[in-house]
C-alpha cells in the first residue's frame, strides 16, 4: 500500500479537516485522506436538524458519542443515544433527526471512502 509522506497512524482531532454536509450537520474526517480504503468521521447534527431520507453505495457503519436521535434505517426505526451501534448495509436508505437540546454525535467508519465529503472540505 502506498503511504503519503505525511500520513501519521494517529489521528489529531484538533486539525481533523471538517466538511459542512449540509446546514446543521458538519463532520471531521479523521481517516480516508492519505488512499486508505475505509473513511471515519466524527458528525454533529445539531439540535432540530436532520439528515433527510438518502442512500449510498458505502457500507457505513457508526456509534453513538453523544445525544439522540430518531434513526430510521431501511423499514426499522427506533431512538439511539450514546453507546448504541448502527450498521447500514450499501444501498439502504435511512434518515437521521437530532432530538432534545444537546447535539447528535457520532463516529462512523465508511467503505470505500466518500469522495463526496472530501470535496466538502473547508468550502462551508
Amino acid at each position: 500500500m502506498k503511504v503519503a509522506k505525511h500520513f501519521s497512524p494517529f489521528v489529531d482531532l484538533a486539525n481533523a479537516p471538517k466538511a459542512k454536509l449540509m446546514k446543521g450537520v458538519e463532520t471531521q474526517i479523521l481517516t480516508g485522506l492519505d488512499g486508505e480504503k475505509m473513511m471515519m468521521v466524527l458528525t454533529e447534527v445539531l439540535p432540530d436538524h436532520e439528515v433527510p431520507l438518502h442512500s449510498h453505495l458505502h457500507e457505513q457503519i457508526g456509534m453513538v458519542q453523544s445525544g439522540k436521535a430518531l434513526f430510521k434505517i431501511g423499514v426499522e426505526e427506533r431512538i439511539v443515544k450514546k453507546s448504541d451501534f448502527y450498521c447500514i448495509p450499501a444501498s439502504v436508505s435511512h434518515y437521521v433527526r437530532c432530538l432534545g437540546d444537546v447535539s447528535f454525535v457520532v463516529l462512523e467508519v465508511f467503505c470505500p471512502i466518500r469522495e463526496d465529503y472530501l470535496q466538502k472540505i473547508n468550502t462551508s
